[in-house]
């Protein structure tokens, strides 16, 4: 059976959502989109179901394949509706629609529901991707509230810039959020993981761990408090020796400057590996710190074998406990979201 596994640490998520929750210090989502970030997300819910106020998906797909899995707590969709026939499960469901535009408020107050609806009502406080503007946002904050559909108003906003907390634009965001909603009482979140952890003054009721709840701090520096969740690991399964000077992979793209054992592991981007993560990038084999040398294939990668007991077997850790996937991402010119979504074609290990 091909090497290739993705071990999912259920305790750390439990103890990274308590961390979050405790640093936010009031009611706390559980992100779970995408997938729960590519680690599962019935499997993480379920792992949740005792410490989260709740969930959040992108959209009711995602919110259905857990209500059917048997999750009860509250789960918020970010995107909304795109269909007003929506409305009719999110009643059946019991589910929490954000509303971020005038079609999809509109499309609310036409429904005919029986049951009035959490809605979670989002401003556009800089970001400029979805939202009310904030000379808008208590129009609209009052015609919700004034609806049978309705029953109550959690008011939101999103960061464009919280993980560069220098810039100064959260600050912003976060004035501007409070100059919108005055004359709008009721319950607030702002907080995403970079707030969460940076930024006290983006404390409401509501907070949202999303990236950070997998134990990767989207600041510039990482948080000694957060435990990986995912270890994405493979093993050696051929190795090769090859003298000075010798080019390898694809587009021969690594030259060998000494005698090099190299090691060839099962793992490529067909798997989700980046593939611009080529040539020294990280990894953990047997534990000991070495890296990718030539250019990840669709279905293998070549590491560098440091010692001389590494060998056909070795364990190959690409990012968890030893390796960041945050430090692959920046080697990718990417970000740990997306390499973490993208994991594919790997068996899954759920250990508690």
């Amino acid at each position: 059976m091909r090497p290739l596994e993705a071990h999912i640490n259920l305790a750390n998520l439990r103890h990274n959502f308590q961390y979050l929750k405790s640093k936010h210090g009031n009611k706390t989502l559980a992100v779970i989109k995408a997938n729960a970030y590519g680690h599962g997300s019935v499997q993480c819910a379920h792992a949740l179901a005792d410490l989260a106020d709740g969930f959040a998906v992108a959209c009711i797909e995602e919110a259905l394949t857990l209500r059917e899995a048997g999750v009860t707590l509250p789960i918020v969709l970010l995107e909304g509706v795109f269909e007003n026939d929506e409305y009719a499960l999110i009643e059946q469901h019991d589910l929490w629609p954000v509303v971020q535009n005038e079609a999809q408020l509109q499309g609310l107050l036409a429904c005919n529901i029986q049951k009035p609806l959490t809605v979670w009502l989002k401003m556009d406080s800089g970001m400029h991707r979805a939202g009310f503007f904030p000379q808008d946002y208590a129009d609209a904050f009052h015609r919700l509230q004034a609806a049978p559909q309705v029953a109550k108003i959690v008011k939101m906003t999103h960061f464009a810039r919280a993980d560069e907390p220098s810039v100064g634009m959260t600050e912003m965001q976060i004035a501007a959020f409070d100059a919108g909603c005055e004359g709008c009482e009721g319950e607030a979140s702002m907080s995403n993981s970079a707030g969460i952890l940076d930024f006290p003054a983006a404390h409401r009721d509501w907070g949202r761990a999303g990236l950070a709840l997998y134990g990767l701090s989207p600041m510039p520096e990482a948080d000694a408090n957060l435990k990986p969740v995912m270890t994405f690991k493979t093993k050696v399964f051929g190795v090769r020796e090859l003298a000075a000077g010798e080019v390898i992979g694809y587009g021969s793209i690594f030259k060998t400057e000494k005698p090099t054992r190299i090691g060839l592991i099962a793992v490529g981007y067909a798997d989700g590996y980046p593939r611009l993560a080529s040539n020294d990038s990280p990894v953990s084999i047997d534990g000991k710190p070495s890296r990718i040398i030539g250019r990840v294939s669709m279905d293998m990668t070549m590491v560098e074998l440091n010692d001389a007991a590494q060998g056909i077997g070795s364990d190959v850790e690409l990012w968890g406990e030893n390796v960041s996937a945050n430090a692959v991402a920046a080697v990718a010119g990417t970000i740990s979201y997306e390499i973490l979504c993208n994991v594919k074609r790997a068996r899954f290990v759920y250990q508690d």
